[in-house]
């Protein structure tokens, strides 16, 4: 019997991507941040239906990139309070503790695994003077994201989207990834496009897109526009001379490498493929989850794609989540903590953030749920194997 894991190759297609790959290095005379890498940007801005998009080394940086050019901007400031789910990856979390804002963890829907605008509403009220939500979009799926937006700009709440495990996904014919100001993207080996290790970040305003970039590499302007470069030269009166070693804000270097624009320019022509493959299998597990009482359901009537990252199960009690959590590793499937748990119970969230919140869907979650991965390259036998589990009731 073999092993089904939650990743099964580095990316799809893998054997002709690596014998292309290692001609274009072969070829290649700059391997450096250049042609590659703005192509990939601009192909994934026109699938993902954006004006901007900013390639960076991974969706971590991505996350902590963001963060700093709101912080630039003056969009947030020091001890600004943030929304985040307490739900998500910790690098959503680790950039706000970093960079001197406070996180505010909220709780999410056990049937969708998300924040809602409800529960949104809810710790509003104890939190007046929140000035941003971080969202995470969780596992291909949302909740009414549409309300959550309109909530924010009511509020004039800064609204921001962490789309790396929802990349595809459409909620009223809108993709995840399209309702913040911003939204951060993870192109690590098992996510939905790989590019081995790699992040985007992308938005619609041209102001925002220019600091990212400038952000990005050392906080100069080399990769900006001309506009945007005379706008910062004439500022802060820098000369010619300088202006190539002027660095006007706080920034990283975060420039990613032409071989993963190569290969993200490559795996982006799967990207309907890879998502068609994704939902397929979803569906799959999804009915057969739907037979089965001792799994609580899923809320997806919202999505008219459901682009799923990996598929989460939600048992009744420790008792059944113990007996499936043994059938599942019996069987050799790969099975992991859904996304990373209640964040509030990591160490390092408890080293460095003060609160004694409750978040009971959450805790729940964490105590009686799974996760197991979905992937475009499941067969027959593995996507039965597991189908078959998911029924089991006795």
């Amino acid at each position: 019997m073999n092993k089904i894991k939650l990743i099964k190759s580095t990316f799809l297609r893998e054997q002709d991507t690596k014998e292309r790959l290692c001609n274009f290095i072969k070829d290649a005379c700059v391997l450096s941040m250049g042609s590659e890498c703005r192509k990939f940007e601009e192909k994934f801005s026109l699938k993902q239906g954006v004006k901007y998009s900013v390639f960076v080394t991974n969706g971590s940086c991505a996350n902590l990139l963001l963060i700093q050019v709101m912080l630039n901007m003056g969009k947030l400031k020091k001890d600004d309070k943030v929304f985040i789910s307490g739900l998500t990856w910790a690098t959503n979390i680790m950039p706000i503790i970093q960079l001197g804002l406070v996180p505010i963890l909220i709780d999410v829907e056990k049937e969708t695994f998300n924040v809602s605008s409800n529960i949104l509403k809810k710790s509003y009220e104890n939190n007046k003077d929140i000035k941003c939500l971080f969202l995470t979009n969780a596992l291909g799926f949302c909740s009414d994201i549409d309300n959550i937006k309109k909530f924010c700009e009511e509020k004039d709440i800064l609204f921001l989207e962490d789309n790396c495990e929802s990349l595809g996904s459409e909620y009223k014919q809108i993709k995840l990834g399209n309702f913040g100001l911003a939204s951060t993207f993870s192109f690590f080996v098992g996510h939905h496009i790989s590019t081995i290790e790699g992040g985007m970040i992308c938005t619609n305003d041209e102001d925002l897109y220019e600091n990212l970039k400038l952000a990005r590499a050392h906080g100069w302007t080399r990769n900006n526009s001309n506009k945007f470069k005379e706008n910062m030269k004439s500022k802060f009166s820098i000369n010619n001379f300088y202006n190539t070693y002027a660095f006007y804000d706080l920034a990283y270097n975060f420039r990613p490498t032409e071989i993963n624009g190569f290969i993200g320019n490559l795996q982006i022509n799967y990207w309907d493929e890879i998502v068609n493959k994704r939902e397929c299998n979803f569906n799959k597990f999804n009915e057969a989850a739907l037979t089965n009482d001792d799994i609580l359901k899923l809320k997806i009537d919202n999505l008219n794609i459901v682009s799923n990252f990996g598929f989460p199960l939600l048992f009744r009690d420790k008792i059944k989540f113990e007996k499936y959590r043994d059938l599942f590793i019996k069987n050799e499937i790969e099975i992991r903590p859904i996304i990373g748990g209640d964040i509030s119970k990591q160490p390092f969230f408890r080293k460095w953030v003060d609160s004694i919140e409750d978040f009971p869907n959450i805790s729940d979650i964490h105590v009686n749920g799974f996760y197991f991965g979905n992937n475009p390259e499941m067969n027959d036998e593995e996507i039965g194997r597991i189908v078959k589990l998911l029924k089991v009731t006795q």
